[in-house]
Formats: C-alpha cells, structure tokens, sequence
C-alpha cells in the first residue's frame, strides 16, 4: 500500500484527470458531474463548448428558415400546421430531455436544450406567419418577410406587444393567441422542467455515487 501522503496525491490527480476529461467523454449512467467539480481550465472550456453549441444552433436553424423557401398557408392549412409545429417542438422538448438524463454536464446539456427548443419554437411560429403573408398579405396590418415574422414572433414571445403589427383575420388571432397561450407554457413549465431534468440527473448520479 502507498503511503498516505502518495495516496492523497493519486487521488488528487486522477480527481483532476476526471474533471479535465468531463467535458468531451461520452455520456454514462450514473456518471454527471456538476460544473463546480470541474477544475477551472476544464470549467472554461466546458463553459466555451456550451456557449458555441448554442451560438451554431440558433444560427443553423434560424440559416434554415431564412434560406429555405415558405410558401402560402390557408387559413385551414394553417390551422393544421400550427399542430404539426407544436408537435415538432414537443419532440424537440422530448429529446433535449432525453440529452440531459445523459448528459456528464447536465447543467450545461440544460441550457443547451432550452436554447434548441426557444430557437425551434421561434422559427416555427416566423414560418407559420410568414405563410399566412404570403397568402393574403392583408392577414395581418402589414405584409410580412422574413425579417417581420420573425419580428413579430418575438415580440409576441417577450409580452412587449408593440402593437405595429397585428392580426387582421380571425384564423391569424387564434395562431397568435395559440402562441401567446403556448410561451407561457414554454415560460412556466417547459423552463422548469429542462431544469429540474438536470438537477435529477446530478441528484441520482450523486446517490449511486454514495
């Protein structure tokens, strides 16, 4: 057996080898750290990876829904996207939860997720009024691009309701009050549940630990 001073000093490296490595090891059961476990350099650069994950998200996909081609949306149409687009968000939710049950950073993987899903959600609702525009481009008190759907999506979002732009026909005020109902959901409930995900995952990790 070593001595006492060697056997603290071998854990403490391999301590600091395991918070070095945190960062860009694959996810195992039982196995999350929190960011405050990590040394600084690997704290650092944990922070950094997170910072750039969401940065390239939110631009692929906000790249997507400025690039791809949205055509026009009935009222009826719209109707029936409006479902699949809160569907493909619940998906979303559904996997960044998955992601964060796995995650050796579940912190972080948590803001992540919530990064994903705000951006999912935003561009969803952009596309839909966007459609609507095209269709009848007196849906709402101005015609709209991409630039103000996705402008009117985020005011709407943040509750600031500037009032410039505003629904005109009762199929667009049911969007838009079906958004207004959906981001307290996101708000209230969705914004807890990623982060209560995360502290589970700590919480069990440290119990299978003891």
């Amino acid at each position: 057996m070593p001595p006492s001073d060697l056997s603290s000093e071998i854990d403490d490296t391999e301590a600091n080898g395991r918070s070095r490595l945190a960062w860009r090891r694959p996810p195992a059961t039982g196995d999350a750290m929190r960011l405050v476990d990590l040394d600084p350099v690997a704290r650092r650069r944990a922070v950094a990876v997170c910072a750039a994950t969401v940065v390239l998200s939110w631009v692929f996909i906000f790249g997507a829904y400025f690039a791809l081609p949205i055509g026009r949306e009935s009222g009826l149409r719209a109707l029936v996207r409006l479902g699949a687009d809160i569907a493909l968000v619940g998906a979303v939710i559904f996997w960044q939860l998955r992601r964060i049950s796995q995650a050796l950073l579940p912190e972080l993987r948590s803001i992540e997720g919530l990064g994903i899903i705000i951006a999912v959600f935003l561009a969803a609702f952009s596309s839909i009024y966007l459609a609507m525009s095209h269709q009848t481009a007196t849906t709402f008190t101005m015609s709209l691009d991409h630039i103000r759907a996705l402008y009117l999506t985020i005011t709407v979002f943040s509750t600031v309701g500037f009032g410039d732009i505003t629904p005109r026909t009762d199929v667009a005020r049911l969007v838009v009050s079906a958004q207004m109902l959906l981001d307290l959901v996101v708000i209230g409930a969705v914004v807890r549940i990623v982060f209560s995900a995360a502290r589970n995952r700590v919480g069990a990790s440290n119990a299978t630990e003891g």
